[in-house]
């Protein structure tokens, strides 16, 4: 039987290294959470296809992956509307204010660029808390940064 309090989150990243801090930051938090990863775009619509009964509750997408790109599979995912609910969050090294435009209007909760792993862990505390206490929403364009929104 499935934990309630555990946040199932699912993690679409090509780089291996930037899967094992991720999942190293996840462990450091108080927060239980159950990780699961995929590669590229391509596996990452495989899985939610395979799993759309029991989806996560939290995508995290990096934007530049082989063969489907993030935006790609953000799109996808949003026009679908049997796995479209479930928030997603883009995760890249790199960000231009055009690029945040279009994945702010292609459905994108939020996007959180790479830093170190202070940032991240501080970054994933904040989202998971959001989560955990269910007032989970889209913010404005101008909180669509979360790098942005100070944590401590």
């Amino acid at each position: 039987m499935p934990d309630k309090n555990v946040i199932n989150i699912l993690l679409a990243d090509d780089d291996k290294d930037d899967r094992y801090f991720f999942a190293k930051a996840l462990k450091s938090l108080p927060i239980p959470t159950k990780l699961v990863t995929v590669d590229d775009g391509e596996q990452l619509m495989n899985y939610l296809a395979e799993n759309k009964s029991k989806l996560p509750d939290i995508l995290f997408l990096d934007i530049n992956m082989p063969r489907k790109n993030g935006n790609e599979c953000l799109i996808e995912i949003k026009s679908n509307k049997d796995i479209n609910y479930f928030p997603v969050i883009m995760y890249s090294t790199s960000l231009k204010d055009t690029v945040a435009e279009m994945l702010f209007q292609n459905g994108a909760h939020y996007y959180l660029r790479k830093g170190d792993f202070k940032d991240l862990v501080n970054h994933l505390q904040l989202v998971l808390t959001m989560l955990q206490g269910e007032n989970f929403q889209r913010p404005s364009i101008e909180e669509f940064v979360l790098n942005d929104i100070k944590v401590t």
